[in-house]
């Protein structure tokens, strides 16, 4: 084979190996000679390889545990993820997020869910968290937020974070309300929000909902709007078939009610509602006058139900009438209240009342009107 025929790689093994001989296997690989000192290169530069990998993972698993205090298994795991072979990176690292106002417990959750940042340079964060302060996060705020979601951290400033979150504060009219946004939805800031925000928002649009309406819902439940087109389309189809009004505030709620539940979820909640005694007519009558009757889980569901028709001796029909309760906690609501209730009655006292009036009133409401 002449020089002039070898691929590229095959001349730079050549100008490595001092032009020994390299055959063609097949049109796609390369192999050499059997030699015994090539041999011994590539064995003592694997060696190498992987002694300087060891070498990098073993200072980091006992830096974590000496730092952080995590167990032998867990800072192998993290390990792997890091590349420094000193403390002086990491330890800049601490220290700044210390002086942001973290606690040691957020920076130990750092470590944990995103172990890349103490490999990074002081100088690529901090123009970041400063981004953040000065967009209306408070420090205890943004310690918070990024614990939960510190993977934004390895996002471009320029190219990324601050256009999305000018995008977010544009859509929601206001920087302190795109702050709210990313705290119920900390993952939004790493999404394209023209592909999978914006479009949603004009499907609500051509169907004749507020925009206002619409900047409302957004700013509650974000997490709603982050999917594809055709697919919320589909549910916003689906609220418009059940006769939901898009002027009214029900019909936004019902696109979020649907948008948090899987076919499956759905057809579950239907199971447990029927196993009380509520027909599918019902169910869909008590969920188009209260969408909630399928945000609540089906363990809140099959409680209340059994709470209310057992205990209080409530009839199915009247529940799916007034399917507002399940807005309410179970725990903190609807038990006592409703347990005060039943004392009073079996005590021969004459209460007259509906689920709404028991359990969609404040407590000062409540204490005044059976109480005082």
């Amino acid at each position: 084979m002449s020089s002039g025929s070898v691929p590229m790689f095959g001349f730079l093994l050549r100008n490595v190996f001092n032009g020994r001989r390299i055959i063609r296997a097949s049109s796609s690989y390369m192999l050499f000679y059997n030699d015994p000192s090539i041999c011994r290169l590539s064995n003592s530069l694997r060696f190498f390889e992987t002694s300087s990998q060891s070498h990098s993972q073993s200072f980091a698993t006992s830096y974590l545990i000496n730092k952080f205090g995590f167990s032998q298994e867990s800072a192998l795991k993290l390990s792997k993820y890091l590349l420094f072979k000193t403390p002086e990176n990491p330890d800049s690292v601490i220290s700044f997020f210390e002086d942001k106002g973290f606690s040691k417990s957020q920076i130990k959750t750092l470590a944990t869910k995103c172990p890349q940042i103490f490999d990074t340079d002081v100088k690529n964060l901090s123009p970041k968290l400063e981004f953040f302060l000065s967009r209306g996060f408070s420090s205890p705020d943004l310690a918070k937020y990024l614990t939960r979601f510190p993977s934004c951290l390895k996002s471009s400033l320029d190219n990324q974070i601050a256009p999305s979150f000018n995008l977010l504060g544009n859509l929601v009219q206001s920087d302190d309300k795109a702050v709210k946004v990313l705290q119920r939805c900390p993952f939004i800031i790493t999404y394209d929000l023209k592909s999978r925000v914006i479009p949603n928002f004009n499907i609500l649009l051509e169907n004749g909902v507020p925009k206002s309406n619409i900047i409302s819902i957004f700013h509650s439940y974000p997490n709603a709007f982050v999917t594809s087109s055709d697919y919320f389309k589909e549910i916003v189809k689906k609220v418009k078939e059940r006769g939901f009004n898009p002027l009214e505030w029900k019909y936004l709620y019902a696109v979020v009610v649907l948008r948090q539940n899987s076919k499956s979820n759905w057809e579950s909640k239907f199971d447990v509602y029927k196993k009380w005694g509520l027909s599918e007519k019902q169910i869909w009558e008590a969920f188009l006058k209260y969408p909630c009757v399928m945000a609540a889980s089906e363990d809140k569901i099959a409680k209340t139900m059994e709470f209310l028709i057992n205990t209080m001796g409530i009839e199915p029909s009247a529940i799916a009438n007034q399917g507002g309760v399940f807005r309410q906690s179970l725990e903190r609501n609807i038990v006592p209240r409703g347990l005060f209730v039943q004392d009073l009655i079996s005590n021969g006292i004459a209460i007259k009342f509906t689920l709404s009036s028991l359990f969609d009133i404040s407590e000062q409401r409540f204490l005044k009107r059976f109480v005082y």
